[in-house]
């Protein structure tokens, strides 16, 4: 195995010291950048480049090659379990996700298969140990899903929703399909992620993007509960001085922020949080990872305005060790290149007095 240069990420996951607080972006491979837009016109769809190895390992090393960032994210989307499903994922300009099946009923649900992560999500796992390879220890790999929830919503409602009408009448109408359905995911999840590790994922993020929109019994029974389930089958290894030896498991809840000490509770090793925390609230700072939480808009802005946003979130969480610096969620697509480098440079020096390693 490849000596990892850079394990700061690692580090700031099992809450131990660093010399800066590293920083990685959400959806760091992307639109923004001139070379994957170049890229994704040759490939000429979106899901041939997730279903071609060599061409999610290129756009995963992208952002690497021109930013100093402490960890690389996996290219891929967290609809590949519904596709592997057979629901026939594909993208419309401007859209976003479809499906060409949708579920509204338990019957439909009753048939779906549980993806055989080695078979039909075979391309990630050859994506992952590609991309393990071709870093060569520079830093770690993260690996993620979509949670159950997330994913949930998604095939019930066809795509992207604003009001989740479908998803909710399920809930609350025929709350034992939901179950059924939010059973099956988490049991795929929980095979592809480990098999995602055993491919050499050193990190696994679940994304549950849309967890907010829930009302707060609703987070717990429909979306939390799956999480930590999930959770409990993961293969994460053991910690010991070999930092590597562990892989440490982010739950990112966007519009979650009223939940925190729930999430804090299911057994992972680091929280996601959006804009809307303040992070000197957080109580479990030093015990428990936390991932966040700059607004990608303020990418928007100019160098100074970023690197005075950088220190209010650094003042923020303060000195306790933890802290992955990131967006709150996904980089814009047409936030200029070169602010990017302005926020990880002012991460980089201006936290380094936010530690004494």
């Amino acid at each position: 195995m490849n000596q990892l240069k850079n394990d700061r990420y690692l580090r700031a996951l099992q809450c131990l010291p660093v010399d800066y607080t590293p920083i990685w972006m959400m959806r760091q491979a992307g639109r923004y950048l001139p070379e994957y837009r170049q890229l994704r016109a040759k490939a000429g769809d979106f899901m041939t480049m997730c279903q071609t190895p060599e061409l999610a390992c290129e756009v995963t090393l992208q952002p690497l090659r021109r930013f100093d960032l402490d960890a690389a994210i996996i290219f891929s989307d967290i609809l590949t379990i519904p596709d592997a499903m057979g629901l026939g994922l594909y993208f419309e300009a401007g859209e976003g996700p479809k499906f060409a099946k949708t579920i509204s009923h338990l019957s439909d649900i009753e048939k779906l298969p549980i993806p055989d992560p080695q078979l039909s999500l075979s391309y990630v796992m050859d994506a992952i140990s590609l991309t393990k390879k071709e870093l060569n220890g520079k830093v770690p790999l993260i690996g993620f899903s979509g949670s159950p929830w997330t994913l949930a919503t998604y095939m019930i409602e066809g795509g992207s929703s604003k009001a989740f009408t479908k998803i909710k009448k399920m809930l609350y109408s025929n709350p034992k399909a939901l179950h059924l359905l939010l059973e099956k995911l988490s049991t795929s999840v929980a095979l592809y992620l480990n098999a995602q590790i055993e491919a050499g994922a050193q990190s696994i993020m679940i994304f549950d993007t849309w967890g907010g929109v829930l009302s707060h019994q609703s987070y717990q029974i429909f979306s939390l509960n799956y999480m930590q389930l999930i959770l409990s089958k993961l293969k994460r290894g053991n910690k010991t001085p070999d930092i590597t030896s562990y892989v440490p498991v982010t739950l990112f809840t966007k519009g979650g922020g009223l939940w925190l000490d729930n999430i804090v509770n299911t057994g992972c090793d680091a929280i996601g949080v959006d804009w809307t925390v303040n992070l000197s609230d957080i109580r479990q700072k030093g015990k428990i990872a936390v991932q966040g939480n700059l607004d990608p808009s303020v990418l928007y802005a100019d160098r100074q305005t970023i690197q005075s946003n950088v220190d209010t979130v650094l003042k923020e969480y303060g000195t306790e060790n933890g802290h992955i610096f990131n967006l709150g969620h996904g980089i814009h697509q047409d936030i200029p290149v070169e602010h990017v480098q302005y926020l990880i440079e002012a991460v980089h020096q201006r936290s380094k007095r936010f530690h004494h390693d």
